[in-house]
């Protein structure tokens, strides 16, 4: 196997060889592998990805982790090693509250209440987008669908999130799930080199309204998109559209 990840496993490996993987689960951008005894928490950090087969071939440097179960084996492979395999004894246990318990509601889950989203924003005095990107508020909503949340609720992403009125925040909840749900079905975005699980590769970036467009006419107003850096992301935004 390739060099170490960025956090240890938990516990020796020898110790995982016969549970039993009981169920498979999402929280944020961890995938939750629940054992008969414990859990595992993947993360596969800027460049992971995980396959999983009957076989895998002989393992590369970039090759971490192999999960051999009885209907095949999964493979993390992670040439960055910003990736991460971890063992919990619980969900509660420290090591996995570390990992998770900051982290914010689920954004298409019942959950994600409006009334609660507009009090936690008038705690935040950063820029909006960097409240949206930090995850502890709502989790999943990722620079790409971020960009695109804060146009369709005319919000400019360097607006202070405290300012946000009752209704503009309502609208950024609304057009939250609709872009998250729109990305789904176009089966997420592919920049670089993200594809499902399937292999095929996402299309949502050919249709977004502001991200990866500076310079471009707006399709809502034809001003030009533009774009600027906060937090070392892009950001891209319409400045007609889009009020502070």
């Amino acid at each position: 196997m390739g060099k170490p990840l960025r956090w240890p496993l938990g516990v020796p490996a020898a110790n995982l060889v016969g549970r039993q993987v009981v169920g498979v689960r999402r929280r944020g951008k961890y995938l939750l592998l629940d054992l008969d005894q414990g859990l595992l928490l993947l993360h596969l950090g800027m460049s992971g990805s995980l396959n999983f087969a009957p076989t895998q071939p002989e393992p590369g440097v970039h090759d971490h982790m192999d999960l051999v179960t009885d209907r095949g084996v999964l493979r993390l492979h992670d040439p960055r090693r910003f990736g991460a395999v971890v063992w919990a004894a619980s969900e509660d246990s420290p090591p996995a509250q570390k990992l998770l318990g900051r982290l914010g509601v689920e954004p298409l889950s019942a959950q994600f209440d409006v009334i609660a989203f507009a009090q936690a924003l008038k705690k935040r005095k950063s820029a909006i987008k960097q409240v949206l990107l930090a995850g502890n508020e709502v989790v999943g909503v990722g620079n790409i669908y971020a960009s695109e949340a804060l146009f369709m609720a005319g919000i400019r992403p360097t607006t202070p999130a405290a300012r946000l009125s009752k209704p503009r925040v309502a609208r950024l909840h609304v057009a939250i799930v609709q872009v998250l749900n729109r990305a789904l079905a176009q089966g997420g975005s592919s920049l670089k080199d993200f594809v499902s699980a399937e292999g095929r590769t996402g299309y949502f970036q050919l249709e977004a309204a502001v991200y990866g467009r500076a310079g471009e006419p707006c399709r809502r107003c034809a001003a030009p998109i533009k774009s600027m850096l906060q937090g070392q992301r892009t950001t891209f935004y319409c400045p007609t559209c889009q009020k502070p």
